[in-house]
């Protein structure tokens, strides 16, 4: 099942709805690519506002770069106040070998925490070939992966409190 086959909205009743209200979640946002990521940032927000998470339940902090989310990401996997994490950061490939890298550290980093966490770490991270790739995914004709990062984390962190 991809992430945008989620809709919440089919068993969604008044209970399942308010119980969201307690959920804590943590968005971390890389600031390169900002064009980008803020797009990703608005629609995973707007999203977990939607599905009934409380505004000020949700923390976001921002980082400078898409490895620098790793450490936050582990620092917040920590707190025993989040429901879930959301990392949000878009890599485009250059000319040099340093995309593949990154990517290569940035995925198997959110994996490894995702092993070792408690909660869930939902990867929002972006890694396209061309700028015009990312602007498709984060609110273009290809939709928002920052609305299907939202409905992931809350799916997890209902099936995390079941």
């Amino acid at each position: 099942m991809g992430y945008s086959e989620f809709d919440l909205s089919k068993n969604e009743d008044i209970n399942t709805v308010s119980s969201r209200k307690d959920f804590k979640v943590s968005l971390i946002i890389s600031q390169w690519n900002s064009e980008i990521t803020s797009n990703l940032l608005q629609g995973s927000v707007d999203t977990l506002i939607e599905k009934g998470i409380l505004k000020e339940n949700i923390i976001i902090t921002k980082v400078p770069g898409s490895f620098e989310l790793i450490f936050e990401a582990k620092k917040k996997s920590k707190d025993p106040n989040f429901d879930s994490i959301i990392v949000i950061g878009c890599l485009v490939k250059g000319e040099t070998k340093h995309f593949k890298y990154l990517c290569n550290s940035v995925s198997n980093a959110i994996a490894e925490l995702n092993l070792n966490s408690e909660i869930p770490v939902i990867f929002c991270v972006l890694m396209d070939n061309n700028i015009e790739q990312s602007i498709q995914r984060s609110g273009g004709k290809l939709g928002n992966k920052g609305i299907d990062a939202a409905l992931t984390s809350i799916k997890m962190m209902e099936l995390n409190r079941t």
